[in-house]
Formats: structure tokens, sequence, C-alpha cells
């Protein structure tokens, strides 16, 4: 028993690595696709070598720490984000029996581990002692921290209705319906704080090259660059994850495929749609982005919430 659960832990590290490298290649792809253009095709079939090029290309740059950073504090920060993604996956539930940490707050562990990353942007953006940088910090520490409250307020629909914060059972509950359809505002809402939290476009106002250079990683090189690059691609992987966990019955599907297999198509789906985002979306201002959670989202969560344990207790009686 404890031989499978570290082959769980090391398969579910291994793909997940993999994913975030492949990411790079497939986003690429995609957006020359949408934008009718060729991308990446030199580098071996359909450009595929382009990821080991980049990978290559970031271990061999200058690793420099700028002389005026604090420089525990800036080799500290990209690992935070890459760190606190992956203990987020322990509790994702893949398929039947397959996940790291089957915990009964899992949610909760969740919101938890998720609501970390914001320390990496601060972190970093403080450490380089960079005016932009330290921009980039600010905007990225509130965007994330006011999102991370209509994200969980979004979630507790979902709970709600399936009476746990444990994902198996969540994605069990869902067996008769998913939870899209009863939930379909919890989605949207989940779905536009998901964007805001992995700061991707049209949300990567903490990051915006036309105003901020590249914000609280411009003093980043090498393989610390890489850590943030890393950790973005993580983060797309698992707000997708969590949105067919909560609202797209997780590993269920018709039984001529595997659970496992369901899982990941359906999580590609919503990987794309974050690529397809980025390629067709504008940028809002700041001011735009806060007012717009502020005075849409937080009421139309908290009316969502509110909705669902009307509804639900009157079901019930």
């Amino acid at each position: 028993m404890e031989a499978q659960y570290w082959w769980i832990i090391g398969g579910v590290l291994f793909v997940l690595l993999n994913t975030a490298a492949g990411l790079i290649w497939l986003e690429r792809r995609v957006l020359a696709l949408w934008q009718d253009r060729y991308g990446p095709n030199r580098a071996g079939p359909f450009g595929i070598l382009i990821v080991l090029a980049d990978t290559l290309k970031l271990f061999f740059k200058e690793d420099w720490i700028p002389p005026f950073a604090d420089k525990v504090v800036f080799v500290f920060a990209p690992a935070v984000v890459v760190a606190s993604v992956l203990m987020a996956f322990a509790v994702v539930p893949f398929g039947p029996g397959i996940v790291v940490a089957d915990m009964n707050i899992g949610l909760l562990f969740f919101l938890a581990m998720s609501s970390l990353g914001v320390y990496s942007i601060v972190l970093g953006g403080w450490a380089s002692n960079n005016k932009y940088a330290l921009l980039g910090a600010m905007r990225g520490a509130s965007q994330m921290i006011s999102y991370e409250v209509f994200m969980g307020l979004a979630l507790m629909g979902t709970v709600i209705l399936s009476g746990t914060f444990n994902l198996g059972q969540i994605v069990e509950a869902q067996r008769g319906m998913w939870y899209i359809f009863p939930q379909l505002l919890g989605f949207l809402i989940f779905f536009i704080a998901g964007i805001a939290e992995t700061h991707r476009l049209p949300f990567d106002i903490p990051e915006a090259e036309s105003e901020l250079v590249a914000g609280f990683h411009s003093e980043y090189s090498g393989m610390k660059f890489g850590m943030f690059f890393i950790g973005e691609y993580l983060g797309i992987t698992l707000i997708s994850s969590m949105i067919v966990t909560l609202y797209f019955g997780g590993w269920l599907g018709p039984a001529f495929l595997p659970g496992v297999i369901w899982f990941v198509l359906k999580t590609f789906v919503f990987i794309i749609v974050f690529i397809l985002l980025r390629a067709s979306m504008p940028r809002p201002r700041y001011d735009q982005l806060m007012e717009y959670g502020w005075k849409v989202l937080f009421p139309l969560s908290l009316l969502n919430l509110l909705g669902t344990a009307a509804i639900k207790l009157f079901i019930d009686k």
C-alpha cells in the first residue's frame, strides 16, 4: 500500500512538471493557429523540441542577482509559487483512488495553498528593490487577495449541494448531474477569479509589459525566471483541474474510457480556453479590474451562495 502511495506521488509530479513544459509548446502552437501564422516549426517535428531549447537556454543564462536586491528573499521567492501550486495538487482526485491526499477538508486546503502564491509575487517584487517590480507586486497582491474572496464564495455553492469539502466525494455527488447546471453562476465567477489568480491575459496586470517592463519579475533571469514561468503554467493546470472536479464531474464519463482519461481530456479543454483568451481579449485598466471584482463579482457570488442555500433548504424540507 505504501509503495502504491509513493508511485502516485511520483506519477503526479512527473506528469505535472512535464505538462508545464509541454504547455509552452502547446500555447505557441494554439496561438499561431488562432492568429493564422506558423508558430514553432523548426526544432523537431511540429517544433516540439522548442521546449528543450527553451529549457537549455534558461539553464545556461547568467544567474544574475542584482547587487541592490535582498539576496535571500530574491532567491526564495520563485520557489514559493511552484511549491504552493504543487501542494495544492495533492488534494485533486485524478481518478477513483488516484489522489495524493484524500482529505476531508480538501477544498479548504486548495484555497489555502493557492493563496500562498501571492507571497511569491510580493516577495519577488519587494526583494528586487526596483520600482517597476514593486508596483507589479503591489498590483499582484491586491488582485490575487481580492479575487480569492470571490473564488472562495463561488465554491461554497458546490459545498452546499454536496455537503462535503472532500473533492472525491464532490465528484461522486455529481453522478446524477454535473454541478455546471445548478451552479452556472458559481462556475462563471470561479472561472473569472481563476484567470485573475493565475494573472493570465486579460488579467496579467502585475506584469503588464507596456506599463511595468515585466512587473514583479523584471530583475529575474535564468532558472529563477523559469520558476515563475513554470508556476504560471502549473497554476493554469490547477485551475482547469479544479473546474473539472467541481463543475464537470471530475473523472466521471462514459465507460468506454478510463476515468483518468476523461479527467485529462476535460482539463485540457479548459487549458485551451485559457490560451485562447490570451489571443483574443484586451487588458483592462487596473482600476477597472478591481472595480469589476468588488462591484460585480462580489455581489453575484453572495447572491449565488444565498440562492443555493435557500433552494437547498426548500428542497430538503
